[in-house]
């Protein structure tokens, strides 16, 4: 039997290709949110138009983030929203590092 925390959890999407993982630090409206990413940028992020009713995106929530191909450092698409035991299991193995004094 796994431990505790692995259960609820299927498979946990990871960051491939340009993907990086960020934590919300606020919404600003119209949509958008302010993002905090594991490449030390922070973007203006929004949920795209496929996603929008399924995902609820809160406060301190770490998001997986793909950044637009024209203004990319400043700009991008949140693709995912993660649990909290997702969240531990992506910090158990170091992919959140970068970000771990906001969370």
């Amino acid at each position: 039997m796994p431990e505790d925390e692995e259960q609820g959890i299927g498979r946990v999407r990871e960051p491939s290709g340009d993907e990086v993982l960020g934590v919300v630090l606020r919404k600003e409206g119209g949509g958008k949110y302010r993002v905090y990413c594991t490449d030390g940028n922070e973007r203006i992020c929004r949920i795209p138009g496929s996603k929008k009713r399924g995902m609820w995106v809160e406060r301190d929530k770490v998001v997986l983030v793909d950044p637009w191909k024209i203004q990319g450092d400043e700009k991008g698409d949140i693709v995912n929203s993660y649990s909290n035991a997702e969240t531990r299991w992506l910090e158990d193995r170091g992919h959140l590092d970068e970000i771990s004094e906001f969370l």
